[in-house]
């Protein structure tokens, strides 16, 4: 007799993780790791700082995007937690009632860490890249980089590395200059 068959994940299994992880189901793994560490929730906050007055509530930029901290995608059969996503209104007008996301985004942000560094480049990026996300970025507080992935057609392609402190303009929030340096402030 051959092995047995291995139990695909569920949601419910999803739902039973304690809330001090974070939890995601891809290709019916369940996968956990830990809250972010410091520096990298440090960079996470700030960017969302840095983006939401002008893209989400139109202050000194055009407005017109939902952004959020880890919303809960719902992408098929996969359940992704990004450390924020942005949806255009023309996607999403309206947020949903339920506690997570149907509707592919716009755009991610997953801020790398030594521990999912593999995870959101090899697992999650192809998920995004399916479901039709047009711009992921990946943001590395470590080696203070921005890389910014544009779909172009079936692939993604990478459209610009910022390093370093200086203001930069990376699309698809070009409209302003991000203050790079911030993200990676102490």
């Amino acid at each position: 007799m051959g092995e047995p068959a291995e139990k695909l994940a569920t949601y419910e299994d999803l739902l039973a993780v304690p809330p001090h992880l974070v939890a995601e189901l891809i290709h019916g793994v369940l996968h956990t790791q830990p809250r972010p560490a410091p520096l990298h929730a440090q960079a996470a906050i700030t960017l969302g700082a840095e983006l939401e007055p002008p893209f989400k509530r139109g202050k000194g930029g055009p407005g017109g995007w939902i952004i959020l901290f880890e919303p809960e995608l719902h992408l098929g059969p996969d359940v992704l937690v990004p450390d924020l996503a942005g949806w255009r209104r023309s996607t999403l007008p309206t947020l949903p009632d339920e506690a997570y996301f149907s509707v592919r985004p716009d755009w991610v942000a997953e801020v790398l860490s030594p521990g999912t560094r593999r995870h959101d480049r090899a697992l999650k990026m192809p998920l995004y890249q399916e479901a039709g996300t047009s711009h992921v970025w990946l943001v590395d507080p470590e080696a203070r980089t921005l890389e910014v992935f544009r779909l172009d057609g079936p692939t993604y392609r990478l459209a610009a590395t910022f390093a370093g402190e200086a203001p930069v303009r990376a699309e698809p929030f070009d409209a302003i200059e991000l203050d790079l340096g911030a993200l990676w402030q102490r």
